[in-house]
């Protein structure tokens, strides 16, 4: 039977920070410091430079996985661009930049696209890919996230949203790689919410003009937000369980062999909800409350530091779990080690 496995990450941060402090003078204090850090759960986040779109810093995560690893590029043979459409150039190839950019002269390449869950999704589909074709032996998975550039602090609705931050990501996955195995993959989406929240301004149905160009680049909204939130209410946590109990059941495993929560920056209580319905202890997860939501990035960061700090090791059930707007939920198990 052919394995995955994962064989390394890379992470690029910014250098410049945005403070709790900031966040809370940017909603014109709506929010105090106090509630954006006990109840957002932000104590700080990244923010990046002009140089640093979603593009390089896929590519500078990229070289760093690389790095570290010791791959040579040119061992890869398919690189899946999980970074978002926010971009340097609009209609340009992400997965081709960063193929040009690291050396990997022998990978072809594809952008694919789930929001804050494509990084799961792309776990997924590498290793459907690398099971079906005999061709495809190493995937690079990496991107670039800086969605909160959009982001309106004076929009209520978007309180939600506060939490989004920049960075890149990398994880590289190969075909009998023999540790590290990506064991069960689940997602679920409801597409009656796929218009619910988005960048209001700048496409098709609202195109920019003279007049709201500046209101444009800070469009990121909930553009049904009553809908969104009721329908959420019902069904976001029985989807994300059943992505958790589906994805244990194909590795063989239950709900209490868990290890590891590799969970995306959520508001704190939800946090703390989600491993208590779990059974787990804080010791079992980290809190990204210093990174902000680097949107699909935060598995792979969350993954990172997890074996920095020794809480993933030979043995470790790893729960990866995301969720974007659109809607979609999703989880990963892997068995380190």
């Amino acid at each position: 039977m052919v394995n995955v496995g994962i064989v390394g990450t890379g992470v690029y941060l910014p250098k410049k920070i945005m403070t709790a402090a900031e966040i809370a003078a940017a909603t014109g204090g709506v929010w105090s410091e106090d509630a954006v850090r006990s109840k957002l759960g932000i104590n700080q986040k990244y923010i990046a430079g002009p140089d640093e779109g979603t593009q390089e810093m896929g590519a500078l995560a990229a070289l760093k996985c690389l790095e570290k690893t010791g791959v040579d590029p040119k061992e890869i043979d398919l690189i899946l661009c999980m970074g978002e459409e926010w971009k340097e150039y609009p209609l340009t190839t992400s997965a081709l930049y960063i193929q040009d950019r690291i050396g990997a002269v022998n990978a072809w390449g594809i952008d694919v696209q789930n929001r804050c869950c494509t990084c799961v999704s792309a776990m997924k589909i590498a290793r459907d890919m690398m099971v079906a074709d005999e061709t495809i032996n190493t995937v690079l998975i990496a991107g670039g996230y800086r969605n909160g550039d959009f982001v309106d602090y004076t929009d209520k609705d978007m309180s939600m949203m506060y939490n989004l931050s920049c960075g890149g990501g990398a994880i590289l996955l190969k075909k009998n790689y023999g540790k590290n195995l990506l064991l069960g993959s689940k997602i679920i989406a409801d597409g009656s919410l796929s218009r619910t929240a988005g960048v209001e301004i700048g496409g098709i149905a609202k195109p920019f003009t003279p007049e709201n160009v500046e209101e444009g680049y800070r469009s990121l909204r909930l553009l049904d937000a009553k809908k969104m939130k009721d329908r959420l209410n019902i069904v976001s946590m029985p989807n994300w369980y059943k992505c958790i109990d589906e994805s244990l059941a194909q590795a063989g495993l239950e709900r209490k062999d868990i290890d590891y929560l590799d969970i995306l920056h959520i508001k704190r209580s939800g946090h703390r909800g989600m491993l208590a319905d779990l059974g787990l202890t804080e010791d079992q997860t980290i809190y990204l409350e210093d990174f902000g939501h680097i949107g699909q990035v935060d598995q792979i960061l969350s993954l990172e530091l997890a074996i920095e700090q020794g809480k993933v090791k030979p043995g470790s059930v790893v729960c990866m779990i995301a969720a974007g707007i659109g809607y979609v939920w999703s989880a990963n198990i892997i068995r380190w080690g």
